[in-house]
């Protein structure tokens, strides 16, 4: 399955749309563009960015880095990065690495 990304302005938010499994095979083009994203907002005007997982079905360690370090990134521009609506099976696994919090995902990796 290929990785889609959709990249999206409402207001000061940045919206970043994911579709698609993420892991080793395209783990660096959703790195790139992530980074992308991020080097294109002016931290002026716009310090929001959600990151959308409901159409990401599967995730391994590689993906998980991406964000990880994307959330990294984004925290050193002064921007705030929070991942959304994962789907349950990706909620757990971030819930189990302890990685909800980092994430901004909160209770939504609750069980």
């Amino acid at each position: 399955m290929s990785l889609l990304i959709n990249v999206s302005s409402q207001g000061d938010e940045t919206i970043v749309s994911i579709n698609g499994e993420v892991d080793v095979s395209n783990a660096n083009d959703l790195r790139a563009k992530l980074d992308e994203v991020l080097e294109g907002i002016d931290p002026e005007s716009a310090t929001n960015v959600t990151i959308d997982i409901a159409e990401v079905p599967y995730i391994d360690s590689t993906g998980i880095g991406v964000l990880v370090g994307t959330v990294q990134r984004a925290s050193k521009r002064g921007l705030a990065l929070a991942l959304k609506n994962p789907q349950r099976n990706v909620a757990r696994v971030l819930g189990l690495l302890g990685l909800g919090g980092e994430l901004g995902l909160g209770d939504e990796t609750e069980e």
